[in-house]
């Protein structure tokens, strides 16, 4: 039988050689320090075996498997934005989509990411009853398996999206709800530094790049540290936090970095949705993200093209009076909007936007956002 005062031994030195595959110190320096507070009883162990696994895997993926992001090639055609006035968020989705008509979704897997950074009413996060209705739209156009999930930066993710009733929807309507926060580091995708601004590059939600289709919903808003959270903003929440096994503060980095406009642009090179819908029935023109100052914008928009779509968003905020990060200079000249065009995410001139509407209260307000998205 072997003695209890040489099983620790051997089992720190097993450990610091499984530690050694890794390369550099930051990969080591967790081992050791869950070493150092486990006084090695057996449990402790285990944990810190298991531990060190996981820094090992997320490092690999991290030096090696890591996939640099592709600008596109800029559009050159006309992508449409519908807009709908309305006061219901219900019947005012059923018809941006039957104006729409979304194509490629058909028979597809569908991941659906909506906005829970909080659980706060809409505009701070999407409403339970327009989320229903466009998972309603999606069944009945035909789609495959739907997946709703995210996570959450002010809040605790299955926390708000029990409160905004996320998983007896899931139920109800048969979906898969999926919180990003509990994934594993396979189910993260690493995107290198390379071309960016990000420090150590991001890490991106699987579940997203491997659906057939991605729906983003958003809502239309001004963001205290971001200036405006539309769209590509909502991206952001595709992005990890951290990844098990991988210690650094990926949001930290975001949100502290003087590029956080850049950044956020950078993200929605990944992947390509094929529907964006916009909640603009209120909206927050001032503060922002999770309260602010609200007024009633009274629209839905929908689009397939993430620019086109935000432009319109930040014409909508420049009509109803925002701040001046939102109101100043042109549009298209905003971190956001100029470097996501750079990287092909959309298009790249207000003559590209066809502005959709099917009545005369919605022909007015596209009417008065054209002079302000030119």
């Amino acid at each position: 039988m072997r003695s209890q005062s040489s099983h620790p031994r051997r089992t720190r030195r097993n450990i610091l050689q499984l530690a050694g595959i890794a390369t550099g110190a930051a990969i080591v320096a967790p081992v050791l320090h869950n070493l150092k507070i486990s006084g090695f009883s057996p449990g402790s162990v285990i944990h810190t075996l298991k531990t060190s696994k996981s820094i090992l895997e997320a490092a690999n993926a991290k030096n090696s498997q890591a996939m640099k992001i592709v600008a596109s090639p800029k559009p050159t055609g006309i992508s449409k934005v519908v807009l709908v006035h309305t006061e219901d968020r219900v019947s005012g989705t059923q018809q941006a989509l039957d104006l729409l008509q979304p194509d490629g979704i058909e028979g597809k897997s569908i991941f659906l990411k909506p906005n829970y950074n909080t659980a706060d009413p809409s505009p701070a996060a999407t409403d339970t009853k327009l989320l229903a209705a466009l998972v309603e739209k999606l069944q009945k156009a035909g789609v495959g398996k739907i997946t709703v999930g995210d996570r959450s930066g002010m809040a605790q993710t299955r926390e708000a999206m029990k409160l905004k009733g996320v998983f007896q929807l899931a139920e109800r309507y048969g979906l898969e709800a999926m919180v990003f926060d509990e994934m594993s580091t396979e189910q993260w995708q690493y995107f290198s530094p390379s071309g960016t601004h990000w420090q150590q590059g991001f890490a991106f939600a699987r579940p997203i790049l491997q659906a057939g289709a991605v729906v983003n919903t958003c809502c239309l808003k001004t963001h205290r540290g971001a200036h405006y959270t539309l769209s590509l903003k909502n991206t952001v929440g595709m992005v990890a936090k951290y990844v098990p096994g991988d210690p650094f503060n990926y949001m930290n980095d975001l949100h502290t970095s003087p590029y956080m406009q850049q950044m956020i642009a950078e993200i929605n090179a990944v992947y390509q949705p094929s529907l964006v819908l916009m909640d603009g029935v209120e909206t927050f023109v001032e503060g922002g993200p999770e309260s602010g100052k609200k007024v009633a914008a009274n629209v839905i928009l929908a689009s397939t093209d993430r620019i086109a779509i935000d432009v319109i968003g930040l014409g909508m905020l420049r009509l109803l009076g925002s701040t001046n990060e939102v109101t100043q200079g042109s549009i298209w000249k905003l971190a956001q909007i100029s470097t996501a065009v750079e990287l092909g995410v959309g298009v790249s001139h207000p003559d590209q936007i066809q502005l959709i509407t099917a009545d005369r209260a919605s022909q007015r307000i596209a009417d008065q956002i054209r002079r302000y998205i030119t």
